[in-house]
């Protein structure tokens, strides 16, 4: 935790919850509209503020992490150091193309037939 967000009492303290639509990148409900209306939502009027502060306060909790210390620490894919079980890379079905393409719509010469979609 950096000594700002210590001094302040960490991420339990309330207090942190207040204000945070102040940060200095802020969205404006023209915003929140334009936003709205490129990912197809239909936001009624009444809520344009209520999630332009919602928004104003993500972006305030961003500008928190931003200022965490990551300096030396390793990104991660998963929470849980583990590796997957591997497998031998050996040929199991091969050899049996009638079999393969028993279902498919269309077939010629042991081979799938698919539509042209490159001219």
């Amino acid at each position: 935790m950096s000594s700002a967000l210590r001094a302040r009492g960490g991420w339990a303290n309330p207090a942190l919850f207040r204000g945070l639509g102040n940060a200095s990148v802020s969205i404006d409900a023209a915003t929140v509209r334009k936003v709205a209306h490129l990912a197809r939502l239909a936001i009624p009027e009444e809520r344009v503020e209520a999630l332009t502060g919602e928004l104003n306060g993500i972006l305030g909790w961003i500008e928190q992490l931003q200022e965490v210390d990551v300096t030396g620490i390793e990104p991660m894919a998963s929470a849980v150091a583990t590796a997957l079980p591997m497998r031998e890379d050996v040929v199991t079905d091969g050899a049996m193309p009638h079999k393969v393409l028993a279902n498919a719509p269309r077939a010629e010469d042991g081979f799938f037939v698919v539509p042209k979609v490159v001219e």
